[in-house]
Formats: C-alpha cells, sequence, structure tokens
C-alpha cells in the first residue's frame, strides 16, 4: 500500500517578533500527523508568497532560496521512496528521519533522560547516591509536565531542545512550578548532562545551551558567630541523645566535615600529620577529594569524648553520628535552646568552619580552600565575601599602622 505526504514551506514567527526576516520551516504531513524541519533559511514576510511556499522576487538571492527549497523538496521524495523500496511503514516521523538520514532512529528527550537514570540506578553504591538519583527522578518530573504543559505531548524529538526550550524551561520551573533560583540551576544542570552526551554522541549537531546564561546569584552563606557557637558549646543539655549531636555538630564547625564525612570518619583516618599533632586525612564522598585538616582543640576533646562509645569501638568510627533526618531535628531543638535564629543544619557547621573558625581568624583562603576539599577555590570565595567581622580586623591593624607613621 503506497502511503502519500503533503510537504509544506512556511514562515515560523518566533516568539517576541516585532519585524524583519521569520525562520523558513517544512511541515511533513502524513495520514493526518506532521512533522516539522527548519531548513535554516530566513524570509521576509512581506516577499513571501503563501500560496506558491516560495519567496517573490527576481533577485539572485530569491532565486537561490528557492532553488535550495527546490532541492529540499526533491531530497524529501527521494527519503519517501527509499522508505517506499524498504517496505517500511511511512509516517510522518519516519519520513523526516529518512531525510535528515537518522537511519529511521529517532530519540526522545524524556526517553533519553530515563535512560540515564535507569544507568545511575544500577550505579548505586560505587559511582552514585540514592540522594543524587532521587533529584534526578525529581528533575524528570518536572521536566514531564513541562513537555506535557507546553507542547502537549508526552515527550518530544531531541531536535526540539533548542534555546528557546531552555528558556521556557527555566520560566516554568520558577513561575509554575515554583522551585527557588538555586533549585532551578539545578534541574537546568541535569538538562544539560543530558544534552552533553547528545552532543558527544552525535544526537544534537549544536549545543542549545550556547546562548542561554542563567541569572542565578550567588546566596550568601549563612553561618554562626563565635558567641553563638560558644552559647551551643557551654549549654547544659538534660538529654544525652540530643547532647551527642551538639558535640558532633560542634565536631563539624571545628572541622569543617560535612554530613557524610563525618558520619563515615574512621579511627584510621585520625592519623599524625607533617606537623606531629593529629590530622583528619579523608576522601569527601561527593567530590572523592582528598581534604586534610589539622584538628583544633575542641574537636580533640569530643573525640576523646566518644572514643569509648560502643558504636565506635564497635565499628571503628569517630562519632557515632545518626541519621540525617533526626540529626536535623534534634539540631532545631538545639537552636531553640540556644536562641539561635539561623535554620541550624549540618551545613551551617561547615560554614561557620569556613568563616568564624578560619577565614575571620585569619587562615589563608586557599588553605581553607584545602581543607574543604573544594574543586575549586571559587567555591570558597563565596564564605569570604561574608566576612565583615575579617574586614574590620583588617582595617584596624592598617588603622594603627597609618597612625604610628603620622605620629
Amino acid at each position: 500500500m503506497i502511503t502519500n505526504y503533503t510537504l509544506l514551506f512556511y514562515l515560523k514567527k518566533p516568539k517576541k517578533y516585532e519585524s524583519g526576516p521569520m525562520p523558513i520551516y517544512m511541515r511533513i504531513k502524513v495520514n493526518g500527523k506532521s512533522a516539522e524541519i527548519s531548513v535554516c533559511r530566513k524570509a521576509s514576510p512581506d516577499r513571501w508568497c503563501s500560496k506558491s511556499h516560495r519567496e517573490n522576487g527576481t533577485k539572485d538571492s530569491t532565486k537561490g532560496l528557492n532553488s535550495y527549497l527546490d532541492n529540499l523538496q526533491k531530497l524529501l521524495a527521494e527519503a519517501h521512496l527509499k522508505l517506499m523500496h524498504e517496505r517500511k511503514k511511512i509516517t510522518a516521523l519516519s519520513l523526516k528521519n529518512k531525510f535528515l538520514d537518522r537511519n529511521d532512529k529517532y530519540y526522545l528527550i524524556l526517553e533519553l533522560f530515563k535512560a540515564h537514570n535507569a544507568e545511575m540506578e544500577s550505579m548505586l553504591g560505587v559511582e552514585f547516591e540514592p540522594n543524587t538519583l532521587k533529584g534526578y527522578k525529581t528533575s524528570l518530573g518536572h521536566l514531564q509536565n513541562y513537555i506535557k504543559t507546553k507542547y502537549k505531548k508526552a515527550d518530544l524529538e531531541i531536535d526540539r531542545l533548542d534555546y528557546s526550550f531552555i528558556r521556557d524551561y527555566d520560566y516554568y520551573l520558577k513561575k509554575e512550578a515554583k522551585c527557588l533560583p538555586v533549585t532551578v540551576a539545578k534541574y537546568i544542570k541535569h538538562l544539560k548532562k543530558i544534552v552533553n552526551h547528545c552532543l558527544k554522541t552525535k544526537l544534537l549537531k549544536e549545543n542549545p545551551f550556547s546562548e542561554y546564561k542563567p541569572k542565578l546569584k550567588i546566596r550568601e552563606r549563612d553561618f554562626l558567630t563565635q558567641e553563638q557557637l560558644d552559647r551551643i558549646i557551654t549549654r547544659e543539655i538534660e538529654s544525652q541523645r540530643v547532647e551527642q549531636v551538639r558535640d558532633i555538630f560542634v565536631f563539624c564547625c571545628y572541622t569543617g566535615l560535612s554530613y557524610a564525612d563525618v558520619k563515615k570518619l574512621s579511627r584510621n583516618e585520625i592519623v599524625p600529620g607533617i606537623d606531629g599533632e593529629q590530622w583528619i586525612m579523608t576522601t569527601r564522598k561527593k567530590t572523592e577529594t582528598s581534604s586534610k585538616i589539622p584538628l583544633l582543640k575542641p574537636a580533640l576533646v569530643i573525640i576523646e569524648k566518644y572514643k569509648d562509645h560502643p558504636r565506635c569501638e564497635n565499628d571503628g568510627i569517630v562519632l557515632p553520628v545518626l541519621s540525617n533526618q533526626k540529626m536535623n531535628s534534634y539540631l532545631k531543638e538545639i537552636a531553640k535552646e540556644c536562641d539561635i535564629t539561623q535554620n541550624l543544619t549540618f551545613h551551617l557547621a561547615r560554614h561557620t568552619f569556613a568563616t568564624t573558625v578560619t577565614l575571620t581568624n585569619g587562615v589563608p583562603i586557599e588553605s581553607v580552600s584545602k581543607m574543604l576539599g573544594h574543586l575549586d577555590i571559587k567555591t570558597t570565595q563565596h564564605y569570604a565575601k561574608v566576612i565583615d567581622l575579617k574586614i574590620s580586623k583588617d582595617m584596624q591593624a592598617l588603622r594603627k599602622i597609618l597612625d604610628e607613621q603620622v605620629d
């Protein structure tokens, strides 16, 4: 059975169009269903003929454009003939893919995203953590809703993924999904990972992210002042479990370890350093980078306090860390008891180490970056922007020097 098709060249009006040439698209239609392809050419609306679907005029540029469109029409006819000879089903999409020389295999955005997540799931515990997979699954859900809302489809061909797609998805996440800017940046980053895969495997010829510029403003890192930290340290706590959480939080304030890293910290990772003092020599779970941290006295006191704890002795760990959910729940109790207004979480301890404990006391930012296990010192520089106390101390020292020079 012969399946016929229709071909139409038309001008597609861009969003926020005001004036000037419009992109030319070709629409292939088979049995009521259509597929579109950009011809990578433009034409002025006042010169375009809606009957002939060509540009009017006798200019060389017009003749060249119309000749180009005639050639595309011939190439589509050849693609249609090839499908017939191969006795393959002719649809708008199969004809489009044959025309584009895709060997009848077309790729869908959500299909590729799902394949990525399935591969990630197979690597849990080896290369990825469950929370990472959870984030990508949530990201996939938002992308599904966006495509369904905007395009009224269950999935979309990968070649539809262009700058406009990304820009509108960014807007959707902020406006419709009510995501915070930092969350939007994370989901866009997930999509970019899929795009990079498509670029490397030649599924995409051009990078749709080349013109996209995220508008994320770096949030200032919140942290505890020394006075607030001292308040937590000296607070009398009746509950042994809450006291244990407080101690581990304080330990992280003086070491910069994240929850994941302090939980896995083993006793054999506490070793003599280059200066003969006790150091933490560990590898960050998140980035797998080396982290070497000289232990300060408050941290050493806490290690000594829990050295005989049954869990620490049995498992060879430094501290008896509870689940993240329980730890953060107890931290809220501690914050209330100590009149701490900040949202007391384990990551706040890491911020406090970077600011109050180290940078404010004159530790060079390069050393802080190394101890935190940052891959890029720019990440550490975000902390340096919030240390007014350090600036004040530096300026006081400068005033003293200048005053002595005047005298």
